[in-house]
């Protein structure tokens, strides 16, 4: 529950303070996150990591 409750407080401060432009910031950096947690252990972790 407490990861939801940050959730809502981070839209609702992009709401707040009109700062719409973190929210792309916001999602590639979950995604990119997520990307490195899914092929961590993977055989094709050591391309993605070239790009990088």
């Amino acid at each position: 529950m407490a990861k939801l409750r940050i959730i809502s407080e981070f839209i609702e401060f992009l709401m707040s303070n009109k700062k719409w432009w973190l929210l792309p910031i916001a999602i590639a950096l979950l995604v990119l996150g997520a990307l490195l947690i899914l092929t961590q252990g993977s055989a094709i972790a050591p391309f993605i990591y070239t790009l990088f």
